[in-house]
């Protein structure tokens, strides 16, 4: 990182209006200096002439987005109150389903399949008046780590269009990165909202087990799939954690207590909190020695702002725990999804091969397995509840490389190294975001802050106060 930057706080818009924040979209918007109608056709013509590129969308909804937004300046102009997100362009990761908006889950078995309601995330976007312009790229059922699959080309990488944009929410990440729009909704279960988030230069929250319901979904689990913002912006995904972090009689399983205030603590700062490392050595030889040194630099120049870096260096005991997380993950998936799909032939059929193999490998796994799994499960929650009690935050890479070459990987191939810094944070339940903190051959790479559960806005204090020391968003894409 280069050396802290002087901040000016401005709320006027860019330039280009397709690197505007979420908030100040929304200002210009309520103040009448821009109309809901405007910024979502901008957004909307931006994406059609562009995305051929990246392929970030499976599908625009712009008939209906623009009825949204005429709707909402209606309302302004008749002095009515309207959302937080009021005519703010957003956009939804395709398995999360939208109401008479084609939800595929990546899958052609669904695709072309129109829900008749909305995921709850999406109720509460709307209910904000948010505008949906469109469902962004997934692999099947989000089960793999490249955003690819049958319904249609893979999702490429806006820094390089030669280089994965990563997965399973690879499409929220490179269309936030490409401009495409302020926020995304994304989905992650080991990584699936952070490790796109690095590899694309963008912001990606993954909230704690529990705390964003879960409701609407292909592909839910019962200890995973947390659902989150990417953004390019802190104060965004403060906003849009807010809307989705309440708890909902839908889920039995989410936390009931209401979620804090992220806003009123995100200009706290992060000065005299402990902070710990965590370098994952067992996996040395597979990551890239100069980003991890890139990231660890980052980490280590956080006590510039006052923050604790911790003598020791943080440690989990994390053997078995990549299995013990394919069964809890996999067993889940096959039971809400995947034996009907798997049994039958002709579905089956139309099934990408890494979903077929993890529906058949989840098939033959014993109930005694599973029930190894949770125990193992639990007694890795007890090792990483240990590791702070000396550190109110743990810093670690993301991942330790940069956006793979396409070509250098095979359609279907897993790198346990990928997973090595976020599998552990969705076992454990806790909660991590991935901060852009630089490049490596000019290609970005992540910093993840990690906290205990319902600590979310501890999280979002660390990275706005790296976006102030440092921004992140004043390099971008060449598109």
């Amino acid at each position: 990182m280069p050396g802290r930057a002087r901040i000016i706080v401005t709320n006027e818009l860019p330039a280009d209006l397709h690197w505007a924040s979420a908030w100040q979209l929304r200002e210009a918007v309520v103040t009448r200096r821009l109309s809901a109608v405007e910024v979502t056709r901008h957004f909307i013509e931006r994406t059609a002439r562009l995305d051929e590129r990246t392929h970030a969308f499976f599908t625009l909804a712009a008939d209906a987005a623009l009825v949204q937004a005429e709707d909402i300046d209606r309302r302004i102009h008749r002095g009515e109150p309207v959302g937080p997100l009021a005519g703010v362009p957003i956009s939804v990761k395709d398995q999360l389903w939208t109401k008479g908006i084609r939800t595929t889950g990546g899958s052609l078995v669904y695709v072309d399949h129109v829900p008749e309601q909305d995921s709850l995330h999406v109720l509460r976007v709307k209910a904000a008046d948010g505008v949906i312009i469109g469902k962004t790229s997934t692999p099947e059922f989000g089960m793999f780590w490249r955003t690819v699959g049958r319904v249609a080309p893979e999702c490429l990488n806006p820094w390089d269009p030669k280089r994965t944009a990563g997965g399973s929410s690879g499409g929220a990440a490179a269309s936030v990165a490409a401009g495409f729009g302020p926020l995304a909704l994304g989905t992650d279960a080991g990584g699936s909202i952070r490790l796109p988030a690095a590899m694309c230069g963008v912001l990606g929250v993954l909230p704690s087990n529990g705390r964003v319901p879960r409701h609407g979904s292909f592909g839910t689990t019962l200890f995973f799939s947390g659902v989150g913002p990417i953004c390019r912006d802190t104060r965004d995904a403060a906003i849009l954690l807010q809307l989705l972090a309440q708890p909902s009689v839908e889920d039995p399983l989410c936390r009931l207590d209401a979620a804090p205030d992220y806003l009123a603590q995100l200009d706290q700062g992060i000065a005299g909190l402990r902070l710990g490392w965590w370098e994952d050595r067992s996996v040395a030889r597979e990551v890239d020695a100069a980003v991890i040194a890139a990231i660890r630099a980052a980490a280590f120049g956080l006590g510039s702002l006052g923050a604790h870096l911790v003598d020791d260096a943080v440690t989990f005991e994390t053997d078995g725990i990549d299995k013990a997380w394919r069964v809890l993950d996999f067993v889940d998936r096959y039971a809400a999804l995947g034996e009907a799909l798997h049994g039958d032939p002709a579905a089956r059929s139309k099934l990408t091969a890494y979903a077929q193999e993890r529906f058949a490998w989840a098939k033959d796994v014993s109930g005694a397995d599973y029930s190894r799994a949770v125990r193992r499960r639990a007694e890795f929650i007890r090792s990483f509840e240990a590791a702070f009690r000396n550190c109110d935050l743990v810093l670690s890479p993301t991942l330790g490389f940069t956006a793979p070459l396409i070509d250098s990987v095979g359609p279907a191939e897993r790198i346990p190294a990928l997973v090595a810094y976020t599998l552990a944070v969705n076992l454990a339940g806790f909660t991590a975001a991935s901060i852009p903190c630089g490049f490596v051959d000019g290609l970005p790479i992540g910093l993840q802050v990690i906290a205990p559960p319902n600590q979310e806005a501890l999280v979002l204090r660390a990275a706005r106060a790296v976006e102030q020391a440092w921004p992140w968003t004043e390099r971008k894409p060449v598109m």
